[in-house]
């Protein structure tokens, strides 16, 4: 169903999918209290329907459902041109939330929720996505460069030695621009959740990891070293040497 707003605003039109229709409704008249446009849907029969009928910016996705479960309704998203993603799940489904974001959601959220929290992070995914959007209307942009890739810090966008797109989810993004600012140092697990994640950010939040894989395989070439390096005990080093801005 459609809750109250302000104002229509695609850019903040929001979508909620929960079985649980208590969880629904609380969480979409919180939002709608801060100016969000917000639909529900109790899976992902609605949710189709949903996105059929309107543009979303973000969609906030139950893991734990009857039937059609999170983890199915997301592998069948486009990532490349649908909304974001934030996976909602309960304490303890490790696993899942990992596999999530190497299917490409943007971030994921404990159950239940504090409502300030997944505020706060709704807000830092819109944040990048608008700054995506901008970057589109951008004509001449400053890449940085490092061992023949170019990676573009506005239109967050990553080239190859041979000029190949390379496709990287919003968190992978993050997590190579917070490396590439800061070539040849060493930088704590930490740090590089500081740095590419925020304040926000659980201190042990195992996407990192995830993600880091996820990047060396990506960077990976025949013949040439790795540009992300583990040191011992230490954290990571990101070896390349970094020109451009």
């Amino acid at each position: 169903m459609m809750q109250p707003a302000h104002a229509l605003d695609l850019e903040t039109r929001l979508l909620i999918v929960d079985d649980d229709p208590g969880i629904r409704e609380l969480t979409a008249a919180f939002l709608s209290q801060h100016g969000y446009v917000v639909d529900t849907a109790s899976g992902g029969v609605e949710m189709r329907a949903a996105l059929a009928r309107h543009d979303y910016a973000l969609v906030v996705l139950d893991l734990m459902m009857p039937g059609e479960d999170g983890l199915t309704i997301l592998r069948g998203l486009d990532r490349e041109t649908g909304p974001a993603v934030i996976l909602h799940s309960v304490i303890g489904e490790d696993v899942d939330r990992i596999v999530g974001l190497e299917m490409g959601a943007d971030d994921y959220i404990a159950k239940p929720a504090n409502p300030r929290e997944l505020l706060a992070r709704i807000r830092s995914v819109l944040r990048r996505s608008r700054s995506d959007a901008g970057a589109s209307r951008i004509v001449e942009r400053s890449f940085l460069r490092f061992a023949g890739w170019r990676l573009d810090p506005v239109g967050r966008q990553l080239y190859d030695p041979d000029g190949v797109l390379i496709n990287l989810s919003d968190g992978e993004f993050r997590l190579l621009l917070a490396l590439v600012e800061r070539p040849r140092r060493v930088l704590t697990r930490d740090a590089l959740l500081d740095f590419s994640r925020g304040p926000m950010a659980e201190q042990f939040d195992r996407a990192i990891d995830v993600q880091l894989s996820r990047l060396r395989k990506k960077l990976a070439r025949p013949g040439a070293e790795d540009l992300i390096r583990t040191i011992r005990n230490e954290g990571y080093m990101f070896v390349a040497e970094v020109s451009g801005r």
